[in-house]
């Protein structure tokens, strides 16, 4: 990360106390790199490995395990890649390049006695490039003009809206509620209403026919049926028009 000087920090991404370093033979056309081709059991140089970060490169520095004086540095822009490379018959070792301060380069071996710690330079190398790859997305969307047509919600000038609320329900509330989906009947022609079937009723039940002929029976079996039958009131059976009787009444 750089600061307001220019000048970039330089981070520590992953230190391993002992690494094997190894002259290797020069490479022959793009065969497979075989570590087996190494003196693997008589190592040219052992130190320590410090892996750094500084800005978008990585640099894979070998120093001296006692006093850390740098016997060798690897800059690595890009993994995988040239600067460093895997074997084919090993996970534990690597092709590295290495660069002095002239420019000059040279490839060498190096190794380590234990899996975790390869595995460990492994990751280093790879979360860190990961990180490189979308610090180059984000920058390139930010100075991406935005092409994508924008959509215009505003009003134009002049124009208008219309909003209908409430009409459903004012709609709703003019229309007469029937109860049981049956209507009510308009009234009788003239404005007279029909007298009530009880009153019916009534006047078969309380005049029987005389002589107990078959007639009066079925009446009466016809009468029983009936739901609207009120019991027979003896003073109904004198005159079906009770105000003729109080006309018929002089005042003395």
């Amino acid at each position: 990360m750089a600061t307001e000087g220019q000048f970039e920090y330089e981070s520590v991404l992953c230190v391993k106390p002992e690494v094997n370093v190894y002259r290797i033979p020069p490479r022959a056309s793009n065969r497979a790199i075989r570590a087996a081709d190494w003196k693997l059991d008589a190592p040219d140089w052992t130190g320590r490995m410090r892996v750094t970060a500084r800005g978008k490169v990585v640099y894979v520095k070998l120093e001296d395990k006692i006093s850390g004086e740098l016997f060798a540095q690897a800059p690595v822009d890009e993994y995988p890649g040239i600067a460093v490379e895997t074997v084919s018959d090993s996970s534990r070792y690597f092709v590295l390049r290495i660069q002095d301060d002239n420019g000059r380069s040279a490839f060498i071996g190096i190794g380590f006695g234990d899996r975790g710690d390869a595995f460990d330079f492994n990751v280093a190398l790879q979360d860190h490039f990961k990180w490189v790859k979308q610090e180059d997305e984000f920058t390139k969307q930010a100075q991406a003009p935005d092409s994508t047509p924008k959509l215009d919600l505003g009003f134009k000038e002049g124009q208008t809206i219309t909003l209908n609320i409430g009409q459903s329900k004012k709609k709703d509330r003019s229309r007469p509620q029937s109860s049981g989906g049956l209507g009510l009947l308009p009234p009788p022609p003239g404005g007279k209403l029909a007298p009530p079937p009880s009153s019916r009723s009534t006047n078969h039940n309380t005049q029987p026919l005389a002589g107990g002929s078959d007639t009066g029976c079925l009446l009466d079996l016809d009468s029983s049926n009936s739901n609207s039958v009120a019991p027979s009131d003896p003073t109904s059976t004198s005159s079906s028009d009770l105000w003729g009787d109080f006309d018929s009444i002089s005042p003395k």
